[in-house]
């Protein structure tokens, strides 16, 4: 008896000393485990993962559909997680915001891009933050850092005719004209052709310096082939589709490419190393997921409302230092305007 009131009195001492342990973070991760985008499912898991430290990770597999998302909310709702990280399509999340929003769950995407998601905030009530560049941020950043580059020579610009490289193009044209500029030549070509020395020649002919092309890497990297062979002095510019395989025929050194960077070649050392213990290849989604982790146990560790993220920040990450705006996009834009090399795409602002 007298055993027993010493053991009672020195575990009651022992939790006056040593408080409770503090309950662990516990934040939910959503991604495609199964189907035609597990590969890329797994990156974000990957990432996350490595990111995580002590935090107890719930992981659901959304499969890329709305049926996956909405199972992946409930889950995330039963299980009491604070914050959840992950989603790569519009599908899924979509069907999963209104189910974590009614459980005061905010979410963060490394992925997913519908100008949508955050535009529709205000009526939604969606409680949605994104690493992700939205879908319009490739025209926008093409059409601010191309024309201001180019606003002293004259240029010209040309599509594929498809909604994406006319979308790129009349973009392109409308923030010149806002500037009081106007290309010397605009077409419209015929894509996948073999070759394109008879746009080479008419880009020639209109005096042309610089033209930027709405279409893929394969048919701007004919084009650098042909003008070359013309004598043409033409630097040509895309968008994101120039990291894209090559068909065999190479870029031209000096085209241009307004795009993100490539995360690993920007991020913090000590990820890249930790990625590394893990054996880890810091590819794809890998990185973006790693900094969305690292922006959840931020938020999660102060006493603010998670449900308005942008009230607090900058967040430190791997990726940088991150902010979101008011509706939950990034507040900075990570595209940049990039020159190959003949090897790669390095900053034209390093040169």
């Amino acid at each position: 008896m007298q055993f027993a009131k010493a053991a009672t009195a020195l575990l009651a001492l022992s939790l006056t000393v040593f408080p409770a342990r503090a309950q662990a973070l516990k934040v939910g991760v959503a991604a495609p485990l199964s189907g035609p985008s597990e590969l890329l499912g797994r990156q974000v898991l990957n990432g996350a993962r490595a990111a995580a430290g002590d935090t107890v990770l719930e992981v659901a597999d959304d499969a890329c559909t709305a049926e996956g998302g909405a199972a992946a909310a409930r889950r995330f709702v039963d299980a009491e997680v604070k914050i959840v990280v992950g989603f790569l399509c519009t599908e899924s999340v979509e069907a999963a915001l209104p189910i974590l929003k009614d459980a005061g769950i905010p979410t963060i995407t490394p992925g997913v891009r519908t100008d949508s998601l955050t535009d529709r905030r205000e009526k939604t009530g969606w409680l949605i933050y994104r690493l992700a560049p939205r879908a319009d941020a490739e025209e926008n950043a093409i059409g601010t850092l191309l024309v201001t580059q180019w606003r002293d020579s004259l240029f010209a610009m040309v599509d594929d005719g498809t909604i994406y490289g006319r979308d790129l193009a009349e973009n392109f044209r409308a923030s010149a004209a806002s500037r009081g500029l106007k290309p010397v030549f605009v077409d419209t070509y015929r894509p996948q052709m073999e070759n394109q020395i008879g746009l080479a020649g008419r880009l020639r002919k209109a005096g042309a310096t610089n033209v930027f092309v709405g279409g893929d890497r394969d048919d701007i990297a004919i084009m650098t082939r042909d003008a070359a062979g013309l004598g043409a002095q033409l630097t040509f510019a895309g968008g994101e589709t120039l990291r894209s395989a090559s068909n065999g025929v190479p870029l031209g050194v000096g085209t241009l490419m307004v795009g993100p960077p490539e995360w690993a070649e920007i991020a913090d050392p000590a990820a890249l190393q930790t990625l590394a213990e893990r054996h880890i290849v810091p590819e794809g989604y890998v990185l973006p997921a790693y900094a969305a982790m690292q922006v959840a146990i931020a938020a999660a560790s102060t006493n603010q409302d998670l449900a308005a993220l942008t009230l607090g920040g900058p967040y430190a990450t791997a990726l940088g230092d991150i902010r979101f705006d008011p509706k939950g996009d990034l507040a900075t834009s990570p595209f940049r305007i990039f020159r190959y090399d003949g090897a790669r795409f390095v900053p034209l602002e390093s040169q």
